[in-house]
């Protein structure tokens, strides 16, 4: 505590290149900091994408990754909300809690800015790095997590204290994508029992989604998706039914919304990130009171696009970050919810990797 560490991490040098493995030194956190040492790692579209050159505000050399399990190593100055030993999940929504806070006092949202414009801009809130690489040059930081390593630096604020018996290569999936899914049902939309749904794109977010609906008590879960390979895992997590839009006459939108319904579904979701399947999943929904929720991060520049009058009919469209979930009260709940076997997560464990310098494989 209170020296540089020097560990291994996977820096991503430039977009479109393979992560190198690299020795950095990580510096000791500063005040309302905290160094963590990273146990497990999930990876998510978003690491992908950013990689790929997509994000506007990626920044490199930068060391990727959001969804981790942790184990604080030291603590800076200030920090009373978690101490050297506990475990905790990095979130890139952080939390002040702060009276002052407008938006943690509101029940309405979980978009916490107290850190928004350092976080985007890859330092820590002080403006500066925790890591360098063998030459002495600064490298960024992403999402307030950077995870990719062997150990990081966080805010206080970005983390979620969790119990200390769960098993920290599972939990970490809280960390976005699952998280993300789930709160988009309950938080954000709020779907009823006896609802109608339709999720658009099948991966982790939207098969957390298709998980959170089935809880939720929905009564006919639409799951779409170009690959039909995915049909069958989201069979066994609640879809009821499975459309390729490949196969279907026109646009699956008309498909949905007089086909397989008669005027559309209560809730669609868009975990894609393609505008296009966002204009499909509003326009499926159910004319007079349908609600469309945005979860896909498009790429920069992308705009979406449909006729006002699918709003003057009486559709919401609307969006989430993190599923409306409050980073360091929610997750930890979360948590508990899966200790008690009420929440499984196992099933979106494809693969495991063993080592930081195994995240190439990953990708």
């Amino acid at each position: 505590a209170g020296k540089p560490i020097q560990c291994k991490a996977m820096v991503a040098r430039a977009p479109k290149q393979p992560l190198t493995e690299e020795t950095i030194t990580v510096d000791p956190p500063k005040a309302g900091e905290v160094r963590v040492k990273v146990i497990a790692n999930a990876l998510c579209h978003t690491d992908v994408y950013t990689l790929d050159g997509q994000d506007p505000e990626g920044l490199f050399p930068c060391i990727l990754g959001h969804e981790a399990g942790c184990i604080v190593e030291s603590v800076g100055e200030g920090v009373t909300s978690v101490a050297v030993g506990d475990h905790v999940i990095p979130c890139y929504t952080p939390q002040c809690c702060e009276t002052s806070c407008i938006f943690c006092q509101s029940p309405k949202t979980n978009l916490c800015p107290k850190i928004r414009s350092t976080q985007g801009n890859g330092v820590m809130p002080d403006g500066t790095k925790r890591f360098h690489d063998k030459d002495g040059n600064d490298i960024y930081h992403f999402m307030g997590c950077s995870t990719m390593s062997e150990y990081t630096v966080l805010a206080e604020i970005s983390c979620a204290k969790i119990v200390p018996d769960a098993p920290l290569d599972k939990v970490c999936l809280f960390g976005c994508g699952v998280a993300t899914g789930l709160g988009a049902v309950w938080n954000t939309c709020k779907v009823e029992v006896n609802s109608t749904v339709a999720v658009f794109g099948l991966g982790a977010v939207g098969l957390a989604v298709i998980q959170g609906a089935k809880v939720a008590g929905a009564s006919k879960i639409i799951a779409v998706d170009v690959n039909p390979a995915k049909f069958e895992g989201a069979k066994k997590l609640g879809a009821t039914d499975c459309v390729n839009p490949k196969d279907v006459e026109g646009p699956v939108q008309k498909h949905i919304a007089g086909t397989m319904t008669p005027w559309g579904v209560d809730y669609s979701f868009d975990c894609t990130g393609n505008v296009e399947v966002m204009r499909a999943a509003l326009e499926c929904s159910h004319r007079g009171w349908g609600t469309s929720c945005v979860i896909g991060v498009a790429a920069s520049g992308h705009e979406i696009s449909t006729r006002p009058f699918q709003l003057v009919t009486g559709r919401t469209w609307k969006g989430t970050a993190f599923g409306g979930f409050k980073s360091r009260t929610d997750v930890p709940v979360l948590v508990d919810r899966f200790m008690k076997g009420d929440l499984p997560i196992d099933h979106f464990i494809t693969h495991t990797f063993d080592g930081v310098d195994k995240t190439n494989d990953a990708i």
